[in-house]
C-alpha cells in the first residue's frame, strides 16, 4: 500500500483490528498519524453533503408522491344532482365586481350548492364561464348541482338587472329606476332630493348627483328600493375614482378631483369614439389654459335637455350657465354620469396642441390648432349636414 491508498480515518486495520504501519516509515511516523490533508477532507466533506442532499431530495419526491396519492384518494366536494327542487325558488344577486368565489359563497349560503368546491370545479370545467357571469339578481332552485347552477348564471337573459349606460344623465338614471321597480313617474327623483343625506354624495358635489350614478349593471330584488340603488352607483363611483387615484391627478393637473369629474363628462359627451377621448381631454384642458371658451355643444344640449348635433346660432346665445359659448371655463356641475374610459381620458389626456375639434362624420373627427383650418373642417360639417337634410347649420366651432 503507497500513501496514496491510503484514506484518512479509514486504515485496513478497521473493524477493530489495530492499524498496519506503511513499509519504510518508522512506527508513529505513518499517515495514520501525519496532520489530515484539508483537501481531502474537504472532498469527503462534499461527499457527505451531496448524499444528505441526495436524500433530502428523493425524501422531498416521496412525501410529494404521497401526497398526490392521498389527494387522488380524496372524496370529492360534496355536490348535488340535478336542477334542485323546482318547487321552490331563491334569488341570489351577483353584485357589480363579484369574483367567483364570491358568487359560490352567496350559492352556498342560501342553499343553492352544496360547496363553493363543487362549483368552482364546474366553472373550471367550462371555458371561460367566470367571465360570462353578469351582474344581476338570478333566479334560481334549493339544492342545485353546480352545473345546473352555472348554466343559469352564465345566460345574461336570466339576469335580473338594471343598466346604466354611459354618458346618462340623472334624469335618464332615474327615470330607468322608476321603470325597473315599477314605480310612479318621478318617484325616484322625489327620493333622491328627500333622501340627499343618504347617498354618499362628496362635498364637492353640492348637493347634486350628476356624476356620480356610475354606468353599470346593478341587482334588483323585490326588496330593493330607489335608494338603494342610487347608494350603490355612488358607492360604485367612488371605488372607480379611487382606483384611477383621481385626487393625485386633479393635483398633478392643478384641477380639484370634480373639475376632474365634469372634464369626463365633456369627454363624453364630446368624443365619436374611445380612439378620441384622450385627444378631445386635451382640447379642453388647453383652452381652460388659454382661458378660451370651451364652446362645446353638448352643454348647451344639457341646459336644453336634449342631444342632438345640430347647434344654432341662436342656441349659443342661451342665457345660461352651461353656455359654454358665452361662459368661459367649466359648467357649474358635470353633464352627465360618465364611464371608465371617460374618467381615464380626463386623468390622462393625450399629448398635443389642439385648440379645436369638430366631427366632421362619424369616425371622421378632426384636431387642429389652426383657427382657419377649423373653419374648414366646420364648414365641410354644415355642407354634410345640409346635404342630409339637417334643419340649420352648426353654430359652434370647439
Amino acid at each position: 500500500m503507497t500513501d496514496q491508498d491510503f484514506t484518512p480515518g479509514l486504515t485496513p486495520g478497521h473493524l477493530g483490528a489495530p492499524p498496519v504501519e506503511p513499509e519504510g516509515r518508522p512506527p508513529g511516523q505513518g499517515p495514520a498519524h501525519e496532520p489530515p490533508d484539508p483537501e481531502r477532507l474537504r472532498t469527503g466533506l462534499a461527499c457527505g453533503l451531496t448524499a444528505l442532499a441526495l436524500v433530502a431530495v428523493f425524501g422531498g419526491i416521496g412525501l410529494a408522491g404521497y401526497s398526490w396519492l392521498q389527494g387522488q384518494h380524496k372524496p370529492p366536494a360534496a355536490d348535488y344532482a340535478g336542477g334542485g327542487v323546482e318547487s321552490s325558488v331563491v334569488e341570489v344577486s351577483v353584485p357589480q365586481g363579484a369574483g367567483l368565489i364570491q358568487i359560490a359563497g352567496a350559492l352556498v349560503r342560501d342553499g343553492v350548492v352544496a360547496s363553493t368546491q363543487a362549483f368552482s370545479r364546474a366553472a373550471a370545467t367550462s371555458s371561460g364561464a367566470a367571465g360570462r357571469i353578469q351582474p344581476g339578481t338570478y333566479t334560481l332552485h334549493p339544492k342545485m348541482s353546480a352545473a345546473a347552477a352555472l348554466a343559469v348564471l352564465v345566460d345574461p337573459a336570466n339576469a335580473n338587472g338594471l343598466t346604466i349606460p354611459e354618458g346618462w344623465r340623472v334624469g335618464q338614471v332615474y327615470a330607468a329606476i322608476d321603470q325597473k321597480l315599477k314605480l310612479d313617474k318621478g318617484t325616484t327623483e322625489h327620493t333622491a332630493q328627500e333622501h340627499l343625506g343618504e347617498l354618499g354624495l362628496p362635498d364637492t358635489a353640492n348637493g347634486s348627483p350628476e356624476g356620480y350614478l356610475f354606468p353599470a349593471t346593478y341587482s334588483v330584488t323585490s326588496d330593493t328600493t330607489a335608494v338603494d340603488l342610487l347608494k350603490e352607483m355612488v358607492q360604485q363611483a367612488g371605488k372607480d375614482f379611487a382606483s384611477e387615484d383621481i385626487e393625485t391627478v386633479a393635483t398633478t393637473l392643478g384641477r380639484t378631483s370634480y373639475a376632474v369629474l365634469t372634464v369626463a363628462s365633456l369627454v363624453q359627451g364630446e368624443a365619436d369614439n374611445s380612439e378620441d377621448m384622450a385627444k378631445v381631454a386635451r382640447v379642453i384642458y388647453n383652452r381652460l389654459a388659454q382661458n378660451m371658451p370651451l364652446q362645446l355643444d353638448s352643454t348647451i344640449n344639457y341646459a336644453l335637455g336634449r342631444s342632438t348635433l345640430d347647434t344654432t346660432v341662436t342656441d349659443t346665445k342661451l342665457d345660461s350657465p352651461y353656455n359654454t359659448y358665452l361662459h368661459p371655463g367649466l359648467p357649474p356641475t358635470p353633464i352627465s354620469n360618465p364611464g371608465r374610459q371617460a374618467i381615464r381620458a380626463a386623468a390622462e389626456p393625450a399629448a398635443g396642441d389642439w385648440l379645436y375639434f369638430v366631427t366632421v362624420r362619424p369616425g371622421d373627427t378632426r384636431f387642429t390648432d389652426s383657427l382657419e383650418q377649423q373653419q374648414r373642417n366646420v364648414a365641410e360639417f354644415n355642407a354634410i349636414r345640409a346635404a342630409q337634410g339637417s334643419a340649420s347649420p352648426s353654430g359652434g366651432q370647439h
